[in-house]
């Protein structure tokens, strides 16, 4: 179907099938004609490769996918829109759409049966309540995927892509850039979504790593201390550490000396590499 992109058209689909946007999915649909192509070139959908995408609203991505991919199979929570998009992908025979909840669905299985032989990207338009922890799903579950590509609220787009040791950075800066490594592509504006939202958002991918870039000792204990690190955001890096792993206050110093980290730093500070080092003494100590 032509003209996804034409808010006219969109709304005839749409009240033509009776569909209403659900404020409880965090439905905002791309209307924009120049994000879509620009977020499946730059999100990696070409031969040879097959695209996972999450929620594919009335398809308007789902269909630059398809022009590019060898085949793309989306999640879709919202059973209402299966009807809608039967109509606007109807010209592509490499798609398929399963409706279920992206946050209860085997997709290492998913991948294994949809897209077998194809190397295997990831794209999406995120609800802005559960970005989080979709991108922190893919990650940790470390599913064989080359990259992340997501639409987010730009603020979150910042948080995701802040590099450790720097004041944007949090908990989830880490754990992203543990497992990947985080660019912001380009903006998008409010304006680009049907109905519009209340603040700007932003494309960033995430290139999944092979390997770890630091050596954590135990992969358990380093995100228990970042966790920790971050909890309390004006507070001491002591002072989080004792109170969130729970420690002595004195055992916490003892081991940030053995790690090379100051005391008095803020978790903000740290590096990656010395939140690896807090997480090896702190692995040792418990041995």
């Amino acid at each position: 179907m032509e003209n996804l992109s034409n808010i006219g058209v969109i709304r005839d689909l749409l009240a033509r099938h009776g569909f209403r946007f659900s404020k409880a999915l965090g439905q905002n649909f791309l209307i924009n004609p120049t994000v879509c192509p620009r977020m499946a070139e730059q999100g990696g959908a070409g031969p040879g490769v097959g695209v996972v995408e999450i929620g594919a609203g009335v398809g308007v991505l789902t269909a630059e996918l398809a022009r590019r991919a060898d085949r793309v199979v989306c999640v879709e929570i919202d059973g209402r829109l299966l009807p809608v998009l039967a109509e606007t992908l109807a010209g592509f025979q490499n798609v398929e759409i399963v409706n279920a909840d992206v946050m209860k669905v085997d997709l290492r299985a998913l991948i294994a049966d949809r897209l077998a032989g194809l190397r295997v990207v990831v794209c999406a338009n995120l609800p802005y309540y559960i970005t989080s922890p979709i991108v922190m799903g893919l990650l940790e579950q470390r599913l064989p995927i080359e990259s992340v590509t997501v639409m987010v609220q730009k603020e979150a787009a910042q948080r995701l892509c802040a590099l450790p040791g720097t004041r944007e950075a949090g908990a989830v800066s880490c754990a992203v850039r543990y497992y990947s490594e985080p660019k912001v592509l380009f903006p998008v504006s409010r304006g680009s979504f049907l109905p519009s939202p209340d603040v700007d958002s932003a494309v960033i991918r995430l290139d999944v790593r092979r390997e770890p870039p630091v050596d954590p000792g135990d992969e358990t204990t380093f995100f228990r201390v970042v966790r920790a690190a971050f909890s309390m955001r004006r507070k001491t890096l002591l002072n989080c550490l004792a109170a969130g792993l729970p420690l002595p206050k004195e055992r916490a110093a003892a081991l940030l000396e053995r790690a090379g980290v100051p005391a008095g730093a803020r978790a903000e500070q740290l590096t990656l590499e010395q939140f690896a080092a807090v997480s090896r003494a702190l692995a040792g100590d418990t041995q």
